[in-house]
């Protein structure tokens, strides 16, 4: 039975489509791709404004056709659709739901990101959520805490548990980590307020004043890149490094060459850089957020705080610092961890096994 999995277009890096292109490899031959475009991709490379509304609704209505051809094509496959918990994706996968139960097939739905301010609108007003939702055949989250609030919407269907991957080819042939001192400290993630990129720095200032060795490499682009440079200047935080977003060999001699990854996040589903640095054999500092609640361990694997005080991680970072060898047994736990948990081939395998069980259902 073949299973179609419907996602933004691929070649489009961002969350939901970076997820689906790295398990692309992974998957068999039964599993095929429906790609789409966004109206967010649209606004950003269409200037004109005129033209946008226009141009999404047609090529919606291109994908919608499409997407029926693909259901007639493959015999009614088993169907994965992949919207973010907001206003706007819902809606779009509403359409999508309505089709494929009109073609009877079965229909998993997997929710990638959650806009929590429309999600409290829902829950005080369920007319918001459409009942379409209630009949798909299982669901997919990236955290407990995610299963809950579908729950608490009253969706009795299979909730399934997954997570975000490692390519198992960005840590092909990597020698053992072996850290010696902690002179490398690793952000690597969208540079946004969100993300943490301010405490970051912040305690890195408090870090770089009692350890001037130390260095920050800042690896990745977003809306605060250039306040954020502009902010460690004022500060003459002259060892901080912003080197924009990195790819392929890059991206793995960012992870090789530095000693700990921290990452104050306000909030996330299942960050994928820190699995990552994981697999590289990286301490992790970062926050209890989405799906890392679950499984991480402190003092195992790193800390998560919940504070967004600067002092809190420097706290934590000096205690690595000053004990080596705690430092490398978190290293050489998060490797064997992220092998058994994380790979690629490991997460495509479990969720291509989890939707065909949906068939029996």
């Amino acid at each position: 039975m073949k299973i179609l999995i419907n996602t933004t277009s691929i070649s489009i890096p961002a969350g939901v489509s970076s997820h689906f292109l790295g398990l692309k490899t992974y998957f068999s031959k039964n599993v095929v791709y429906n790609q789409y475009w966004t109206g967010g991709y649209i606004r950003r490379k269409i200037r004109f404004k005129a033209f946008q509304q226009p141009l999404r609704l047609t090529l919606m209505f291109i994908d919608l056709i499409k997407f029926v051809f693909l259901i007639l094509r493959y015999s009614r496959p088993i169907i994965l659709l992949n919207p973010s918990f907001g206003r706007t994706a819902l809606r779009r996968d509403a359409l999508f739901l309505r089709i494929a139960k009109i073609f009877n097939c079965k229909t998993a739905v997997f929710f990638h990101g959650w806009d929590k301010d429309y999600l409290n609108k829902v829950l005080e007003n369920r007319d918001l959520f459409s009942d379409i939702w209630y009949k798909a055949d299982a669901f997919f989250v990236l955290a407990r805490e995610f299963k809950a609030y579908l729950r608490e919407l009253n969706i009795q269907s299979p909730i399934y548990l997954t997570t975000t991957k490692v390519d198992d080819r960005l840590v092909e042939n990597i020698p053992q980590k072996k850290i010696s001192s902690i002179s490398k400290i690793l952000f690597l993630a969208r540079v946004e307020k969100s993300k943490g990129i301010f405490t970051a720095i912040d305690s890195f200032e408090i870090l770089s004043k009692r350890y001037p060795h130390i260095e920050l490499r800042v690896v990745g682009g977003g809306n605060a890149l250039e306040e954020a440079k502009n902010y460690a200047t004022e500060k003459k935080l002259a060892k901080i490094c912003f080197t924009g977003p990195l790819g392929g060999s890059e991206l793995k001699a960012e992870f090789r060459n530095t000693d700990l990854y921290i990452l104050p996040t306000h909030g996330e589903g299942m960050p994928t850089s820190v699995l990552e640095a994981m697999a590289f054999g990286l301490p992790v500092i970062s926050r209890p957020v989405g799906g890392l609640v679950d499984f991480f361990e402190n003092d195992k694997m790193g800390y998560l705080i919940d504070s967004l005080d600067p002092g809190d991680y420097v706290n934590k970072i000096e205690l690595l610092m000053n004990d080596i060898d705690k430092t490398s047994r978190i290293s050489s736990y998060n490797i064997q961890y992220a092998k058994e948990h994380f790979m690629a081939s490991k997460v495509a395998k479990q969720l291509e096994d989890s939707l065909l069980e949906i068939s029996d259902l």
